[in-house]
C-alpha cells in the first residue's frame, strides 16, 4: 500500500469517526435536555411523566447495508441525506397524555427543530403498533463546525413499548409470510394494551382530581384556622369593663 493510500484511508476513518461521533453527541444533547425536563416537572408537579430513556446508534456495516440495500450512492452527504434512523431515542411514559406533553416540551425548545411528525397512537399501523415517531433536528457544536443532526425520537406507553418489544422478539428474522390466525391474535393483544393504557389514564385522571380537591379543601380550612387564630387588640375601656370597673371613672 502506497503512503497516498496510507493517507487516504486514514483521512476517511477520521472522517466516519467524526461523522458517527456528531450523531452520539445529538444524542447527549437530547439525553440532557429530558434530564433537565425530568427534574423541572418532579419539583415543580411532584410527578415524572418519563419512565425510562434508551438511545442507539446504528453501527457503520448497518448504515452500509442499508444504503447499499436502497440503492443510494455511498458517500457521508448522500448518508446523511438518506438515513434519517442513524440515531434513536425512545421514550416510555406512564400515560397516554405523557407522550403529547412530552411532545409539547420538546417542540417549545428554541433550538430543536421537529421536522416530522407520525403519529401510530391516533393511527395505529395495521398488526396493532402504536407509538408517537418525531423526527427532530438538533445542533452539535463541533471543535472546527456546528452541525445539523437529525434523530429519531420515539415516546410510547409502557404498555405500547411491552408489545412491541416482544411483537420484535417473536418475529425478529423471521422471513415467512406470518399466519393469519397469527396475525388476529396480534392484534388482539394490541387492543388488549390499548384497552389498559385507556382505563390507567382514567384512573390517573380521577385520582388527579381527587387529590386536587383535597388539596384546595385543605387549603380552605387552613385559611379557616389562620382567621380564628387572627388576634385582635380589645380596647382598654372594653377591659376595664369585662373586669367590672366603671368605664368612666
Amino acid at each position: 500500500m502506497s503512503t497516498n493510500q496510507i493517507e487516504q484511508f486514514r483521512q476517511f476513518k477520521n472522517d466516519i469517526t467524526r461523522f458517527m461521533m456528531a450523531y452520539k453527541f445529538a444524542l447527549d444533547a437530547i439525553d440532557t435536555k429530558l434530564e433537565i425536563l425530568k427534574e423541572e416537572f418532579q419539583f415543580l408537579h411532584d410527578y415524572n411523566p418519563i419512565e425510562h430513556t434508551k438511545s442507539r446508534l446504528k453501527t457503520p456495516e448497518s448504515i452500509m447495508r442499508k444504503m447499499y440495500k436502497k440503492g443510494f450512492e455511498i458517500t457521508l452527504p448522500s448518508i446523511k441525506h438518506n438515513i434519517k434512523d442513524i440515531a434513536g431515542m425512545r421514550i416510555t411514559c406512564s400515560f397516554i397524555s405523557d407522550i403529547y406533553r412530552i411532545q409539547e416540551m420538546l417542540a417549545g425548545q428554541s433550538d430543536l427543530k421537529i421536522l416530522e411528525i407520525k403519529d401510530y397512537i391516533k393511527n395505529p399501523k395495521p398488526n396493532g403498533y402504536q407509538s408517537l415517531h418525531l423526527l427532530i433536528e438538533i445542533p452539535v457544536f463541533m471543535s472546527d463546525r456546528q452541525e445539523q443532526v437529525c434523530i429519531e425520537v420515539q415516546i410510547r406507553t409502557i404498555a405500547m413499548d411491552f408489545w412491541a418489544s416482544l411483537e420484535h422478539k417473536i418475529f425478529y428474522k423471521y422471513n415467512q409470510a406470518v399466519p393469519d390466525r397469527l396475525l388476529q391474535e396480534l392484534k388482539a393483544a394490541a387492543d388488549s394494551a390499548t384497552a389498559l393504557d385507556q382505563q390507567m389514564e382514567r384512573l390517573h385522571t380521577e385520582i388527579t382530581e381527587i387529590k386536587e380537591g383535597n388539596l384546595e379543601l385543605e387549603e380552605e380550612e387552613r385559611n379557616q384556622i389562620r382567621i380564628s387564630n387572627q388576634q385582635f387588640e380589645i380596647p382598654e375601656a372594653l377591659l376595664r369593663l369585662m373586669g367590672g370597673e366603671d368605664p368612666l371613672s
